[in-house]
């Protein structure tokens, strides 16, 4: 049964406010985690903030356009803009126009303007997603004509992502999809055995490759390596551990003075929690408790597959993408390399997250003129 209009209303704007909140704290913390790093590499401590401000203005277009294009537009072009962003994904492995940072080849480079293809990507394919559950809920119970070419779609994705290297986007954007299918009922047995086949799958892309080897080890022991391969994890913990009950103050950390290595993508939470402390970190995760919560209310009112897909996908991507961030920098997890949603220091990132959030609100918007 619809619940009333207002409450959809007052959610959405919670929801929103919520993504605002998160993103005008990572505005405070990608300065003070990388003011010291700027100002020694670039000659300004306000390098990296002054990017990601430029990149908001093009993520609040995002979230406009996405929000007034009617919801049939993206109904109807969504196989062409997720082929669309898979192509680019692929062109990152052409020379002339990959560019390769820290041993991974994930971004493009066009007259020196640099973005991550996979960004699009994983905005897009859950896009399509919605679509793909929306013509198939007839024949959700049939391999062949619904569950294959959902393998299928996947398979190609991760084979893309995987060569850049990309492990950690395939195993969120992997995770959210079988709850996706789960949700959509497909058929609980061919789930158990896609879960199964994987497990060999995962074992054998760790063993053949060294360095995901050596982090699995070093989550196991950091402190065998304490100068090498356990070095950041175990700054991280002390960064962490450092911040006590009400932390440093904000600009305070002493972990930015090039001890922390990637203090404002990957490890930007250590950073908060060293300067916040225990206070300042649940309310980091309260923020992202809410912003799931509020989400999920929101998935389970849309009143299309296309659109509860859709929403459920992005809200459940983004929350598990926050937990798998703040799961490592707590050593709870072997790295990823995922940057903390809203938060972490990635123009890309921030402008296809808008792009998320202002298609949820389109949806909203769509649900109320019914």
């Amino acid at each position: 049964m619809a619940l009333p209009v207002d409450t959809l209303r007052r959610d959405i704007r919670v929801f929103v406010s919520l993504a605002l909140i998160l993103t005008v704290i990572g505005f405070i913390f990608i300065y003070s985690s990388s003011s010291i790093f700027a100002l020694e590499k670039f000659g300004s401590s306000h390098y990296f903030l002054k990017k990601q401000l430029l990149f908001f203005i093009p993520a609040c277009i995002g979230f406009f356009a996405f929000a007034a294009i009617p919801v049939d537009f993206w109904k109807k072009y969504a196989p062409y803009f997720f082929l669309g962003s898979l192509f680019l994904t692929a062109l990152t492995f052409v020379p002339a126009l990959g560019l390769k940072v820290h041993g991974s080849n994930r971004w493009l480079s066009f007259k020196g303007i640099g973005f991550q293809p996979s960004e699009l990507l994983k905005l897009f394919i859950f896009i399509y997603f919605g679509f793909f559950l929306e013509r198939k809920q007839h024949m959700i119970k049939s391999f062949i004509q619904s569950y294959l070419p959902f393998l299928t779609i996947l398979g190609i994705t991760f084979a893309i992502l995987l060569k850049q290297p990309d492990f950690g986007s395939v195993v969120s954007i992997f995770v959210t999809a079988l709850v996706l299918f789960f949700v959509a009922e497909f058929k609980f047995s061919h789930l158990i055995i896609t879960v199964l086949l994987t497990c060999p799958a995962v074992i054998w892309l760790v063993m053949t490759k060294a360095y995901r080897l050596n982090r699995i080890l070093i989550f196991m022991n950091p402190w065998a390596d304490p100068q090498g391969r356990g070095f950041q994890i175990i700054q991280s913990l002390i960064a962490i551990g450092s911040g006590n009950i009400w932390g440093l103050g904000i600009s305070n950390s002493k972990q930015k003075f090039f001890y922390l290595p990637m203090q404002h993508t990957d490890f930007i939470f250590s950073i908060i929690a060293e300067e916040t402390g225990f206070i300042g970190s649940c309310i980091i995760i309260t923020l992202y408790f809410l912003f799931c919560l509020f989400g999920l209310r929101i998935a389970l009112r849309m009143p299309t597959p296309f659109s509860f897909f859709t929403t459920l996908g992005f809200v459940i991507f983004i929350t598990l993408q926050a937990a798998i961030n703040l799961m490592v920098t707590a050593g709870l997890l072997p790295t990823k390399g995922l940057g903390l949603p809203f938060i972490s220091y990635g123009g890309t990132a921030l402008v296809c997250l808008f792009c998320m959030i202002g298609l949820i609100v389109n949806f909203g918007r769509t649900y109320r003129s019914l």
